[in-house]
């Protein structure tokens, strides 16, 4: 550890620093002298700047007061006094990333930005918005709750409960895997703030009062709760005087100690059973969930987190581990449950498996077979091959430079801020090397891991066996109760109380359409948008008689290697099965190796294997395609040649004999598919709408979307016939020899000075592959190009609605007027009508050049009619109002800033090769980004009036089965998923 003082600003103490080579930075740790402030910053030479500023958030009570003051925090502050300075901010910055977050013990504020004066801008505002928040009253019945009457202006109407964190948590609680987590929490945690909702539960968050609000602010909203996180290439000392100027230097040190406290433990382990809510067209047989968990040491304790995140990934990496070996063919349940692994985040880890899809009386045998799994492996001990490998994929993940999902920094910030937040140490858990040297001396003690399955989970008292069974009633009841608590609320109203409430939410609805000065705040300008895309430098050679494209990027050690075959064309038959071919090629058996072999030979020498099928309209003709099935890895240089091996044997000797594992697998992504629905309803719901567009449309629904949902689960229930598995394995196998028949590509990505090893190696292990089919035909698909009118059935409290219109394929120069229109509609209307007055968590508007489609949706929305009108009237609006150019200017910023995302060295090499391989060339990039930046009203006005037609509108939904009379006013064809 260096000892040398880093440059520091004079308000700010130096307390160390740590060079972190396989992170390729410096981490500086710095305390506030005033306040005590901690600020991290993990110095890289990456012009990609992340800032987040964290205060530690300990509700004891399932209010949501964290989240909605995090909600209300972002509604205007003393310097920026305008009613939503976030969600305008966003509109004048060329960010990569924006957001802010609630977790179960702390709030963050995070943003990234490659542009230093934007950077700049969201700092004065960030800050601000956290040190010095207005929390205006009506901000926090907007984003909190409220109490309306239904007929907003008649008090002998019904009341109704309003409010966007309301709705968004209503949302948030139809998950079956949230009510599992929140359960859970509620036992293992009986005492500390983990024991209850930091999100808030729907029903206990009309108990927040503004008045709790405010002084949980004052406490918790203080630098002597703060911790700040740097990175990039921005000197710590500039990011401290900007600290200190614009927001620390008005406050002295505040004698708290906020800190999650220590659970106390129990003596015996407690088994307990919850419900949560089923539709009642699923059913409830084989439903229940069965989840043992243990409480472990605290997360600071490092030596403590590295090895019970090592017996994890030991027990639980892949199908060679032999306590997800038991979970998965286990008869007791259809699939592990979502919550298997080690949670690290709280202030004391836990360690959770079990079981999903069980019968309501499993829970004895469930936990019998996981401690008899456990004891077995305790005594018997594990293979010395296995711990390896798990230390090798804790190496990979360490070194591999990420950020195509959200900026690397950002990720090295998230992976140590919980740390941070408990007061341990962030930077030696960055510095993951010292630890794997000593875990590999310690594995070396064959005792080593069954010590501490002995010692972590075996003889460990505070356990909690949670049984969750399937309700179809709990919907209605909870109902219910809402209604009779309005109805009591109501009835003890007077005059004064009722004239109150209307005049409440008439204040609001007036803050919420008033126009306020955007330029208060700081901006970006179309000047400062870079003219060019970056230039991507890419070889093209031959490997084994097949193109290869060679990227030379900066990986840090690691190289990346796709085998791209074109799709054959498949009959119906195959093609309606190709997702599950994808989804299981990787997880099964190679030549005579089983699959629990293939997957501990994976675990030794890659990062996994991945396959895909991606299938992408033209640029010029959404109803042409072309399609490719993708085979792809990423290994350390030094375990490549072993990589491109099994690449190459997966390819041509994968096995489709192993039935039982097709249908577990199956039977996985089913229960994990049916989960995510209200997570992603959304876009569940917009590929609904869209999904008569064009070809590639209709496959992604029937693949992936509503449609694939249903299809697999009707599927797994097909296959406990023993002729229907056969009939697939049989498919399968079809599928496959037409795939290894099919021309194919290679894609290397590394470092340059590793070029010709990675080559050669490639060459070497490919050289004698058999010829392929040169009469080989490509996927073809009908054309299609029809309305869909739709609403789907499943259990959620909210509604997700979409609308879309046919327009134009991404080629078209209206592909860019489009796009920006949709930016325009989202900023300007959208998010007034359907989040601030609708209540919705989220709503948006976006031109899709794969379908040709411009399609609106909602998020999490209490509302369905009224928002598919406000969707038409948002069409109305852009045609018929007087605009400001500035808003169209924010609107293409938002493109552009889409267009310029982060993306890891690897991703952009991946970018730039699919790009190209789908006709979407630099050139034609750099044309649509021309065509953005010119933009105007008038061309905004233009496209919406020629495309945006009523008559042509597609709707899709995804709501209740209470919704069938709309369902028949709206003409919308009804089904169950």
């Amino acid at each position: 550890m260096s000892q040398t003082p880093t440059r520091s600003h004079a308000a700010f103490k130096w307390l160390r620093s740590q060079s972190i080579p396989s992170l390729q930075l410096d981490m500086h740790e710095f305390e506030h002298e005033r306040t005590g402030a901690r600020h991290f910053h993990l110095a890289a030479d990456n012009p990609e700047n992340v800032f987040l500023v964290a205060l530690r958030t300990l509700p004891m009570d399932s209010c949501g007061v964290a989240h909605i003051l995090e909600h209300t925090a972002l509604c205007g502050s003393e310097r920026y006094p305008v009613r939503d300075p976030f969600f305008m901010m966003i509109r004048r910055s060329l960010n990569t990333f924006m957001n802010a977050f609630t977790s179960s013990d702390c709030t963050a504020y995070p943003f990234a930005s490659k542009n230093r004066k934007d950077f700049d801008n969201l700092l004065q505002v960030y800050l601000d918005a956290v040190f010095f928040s207005n929390l205006d009253e009506l901000d926090f019945a907007q984003e909190g709750h409220r109490l309306a009457f239904v007929e907003e202006d008649n008090i002998n109407s019904d009341l109704t409960y309003k409010g966007v964190v309301y709705n968004e948590m209503k949302g948030a609680m139809s998950s079956a895997t949230a009510r599992l987590w929140q359960s859970m929490s509620s036992y293992l945690f009986p005492t500390s703030t983990y024991h209850y909702n930091s999100g808030g539960e729907p029903s206990h968050i009309p108990d927040l009062s503004y008045a709790d609000l405010k002084d949980f602010y004052k406490t918790h909203y203080h630098p002597s709760n703060a911790i700040f996180m740097t990175y990039g290439d921005i000197p710590a000392h500039e990011h401290q005087a900007k600290f200190e100027e614009l927001a620390l230097k008005r406050f002295d040190k505040l004698d708290i100690h906020l800190s999650a406290k220590d659970e106390k433990r129990y003596l015996a382990p407690v088994r307990v059973q919850e419900s949560y809510s089923v539709d009642a067209d699923d059913g409830t047989d084989d439903k229940t969930h069965v989840v043992l968990a243990w409480l472990l040491g605290k997360s600071t304790d490092l030596e403590a987190l590295f090895k019970a995140q090592l017996l994890s990934a030991v027990l639980l990496d892949n199908s060679a581990s032999p306590l997800l070996d038991a979970l998965e063919t286990s008869e007791l349940g259809k699939s592990p449950s979502p919550l298997c692994g080690l949670e690290d985040s709280n202030r004391e880890m836990s360690f959770l498996c079990g079981l999903e899809g069980c019968a309501p009386d499993a829970a004895n045998d469930v936990e019998q077979m996981v401690l008899d799994t456990l004891k077995r492996v305790a005594d018997e001990g594990v293979d010395a091959d296995q711990v390896e490998a798990a230390l090798h994929l804790l190496e990979l993940h360490q070194r591999e430079i990420a950020g195509d999902s959200y900026p690397y920094g950002l990720q090295l910030m998230m992976a140590g801020l919980s740390t941070a937040v408990h007061r341990g140490d962030p930077i030696k858990l960055l510095d993951i090397e010292p630890v794997l040297v000593q875990l590999r001396e310690d594995i070396k003690d064959p005792n080593f891991i069954p010590d501490l399955i002995r010692n972590l989970i075996l003889n460990n008292p505070h356990q909690v066996v949670l049984t969750l069974t399937p309700d179809t009633e709990i919907s209605r009841r909870e109902a219910d109760a809402e209604i009779a608590r309005l109805q009591a609320i109501k009835a003890s109203l007077s005059d004064a109380d009722k004239a109150a409430i209307l005049d409440q939410n008439q204040r609001l609805a007036k803050r919420q359409v008033q126009e306020d000065d955007p330029d208060v705040l700081p901006k970006i300008g179309l000047e400062d948008v870079p003219a060019e895309l970056p230039l991507i430098h890419s070889e093209q050679l031959q490997c084994a008689g097949a193109p290869l494209s060679w990227y030379a990027q900066g990986t840090n050690g690691l190289c990346y290697q796709q085998v791209v075959v074109d799709l054959p064309n498949l009959d119906d038959e195959l093609l309606a099965v190709l997702p599950w071919y994808t989804s299981c090629l990787a997880e099964l058996g190679v030549g005579d190796k089983g699959y629990a072999e293939v997957q501990a030979w994976q675990a030794a020498v890659c990062g996994g294997i991945n396959c895909y099928a991606s299938v992408r309209a033209t640029p010029d003709d959404e109803q042409q395609s072309k399609a490719i099935i993708v085979m792809s890895s990423k290994a350390l240089v030094a375990k490549q040649a072993q990589m491109t091996e099994l690449l190459h044997d997966t390819f041509f000797n994968v096995r489709f004999d192993e039935g039982k594992r097709i249908r577990e697998l199956l039977e996985q992504i089913a229960a994990r598919q049916q989960s995510s629905v209200t997570g992603r309803g959304h876009a569940l719901a917009i590929n609904l709408a869209s999904s008569g567009m064009s070809p590639t449309a209709r496959l992604s629904h029937q693949f992936s979307g509503l449609q694939g949902i249903k299809n697999l689960k009707t599927l797994t229930r097909e296959l406990k016939q023993p002729e229907k598995l056969d009939a697939l394995l049989a498919k399968l196998s079809r599928i496959h020899q037409q795939v290894i028949a099919s021309p194919r590509r290679f894609l290397l990505v590394g470092e340059e000075q590793h070029r010709d090893t990675l080559l050669g190696t490639l060459e070497a292990s490919w050289s004698n592959a058999p010829a392929v089919s040169a009469s080989a035909e490509s996927l073809q698909l009908t054309p299609i190009r029809e309305t869909t009118r739709e609403l789907w059935s499943t259990n959620t409290q909210v509604h997700f609605c979409a609308k879309a219109y046919p327009t134009v394929p991404g080629g078209h120069p209206d592909h860019a007027v489009l796009s920006v229109l949709g930016g325009f509609m989202r900023n300007a209307f959208l998010h007034r009508a359907i989040r601030e007055q609708g209540g919705a968590y989220g709503a948006g508007a976006d031109q899709d050049g794969g379908s040709a489609s411009f399609r609106f949706f909602s998020y999490r929305d209490p509302r369905l009619l009224e928002t598919l009108k406000d969707f038409d009237a948002a069409i109305d609006w852009v045609i018929n109002e007087e605009h400001h150019e500035r808003l169209v200017e924010e609107a293409i910023l938002g493109v552009i800033s889409s267009m310029d995302r982060s993306v890891s060295p690897a991703g952009a090499a991946k970018q730039d090769y699919y790009s190209a391989l789908f006709g979407r060339t630099r050139e034609a990039r750099m044309a649509f980004r021309k065509r953005v930046l010119a933009v105007t009203v008038a061309d905004l006005q233009r496209v919406c009036a020629q495309y945006l037609k009523p008559e042509n509108a597609s709707i899709g939904v995804v709501s209740n089965s209470q919704q069938q009379a709309i369902a028949e006013q709206l003409g919308l064809k009804v089904k169950a998923l």
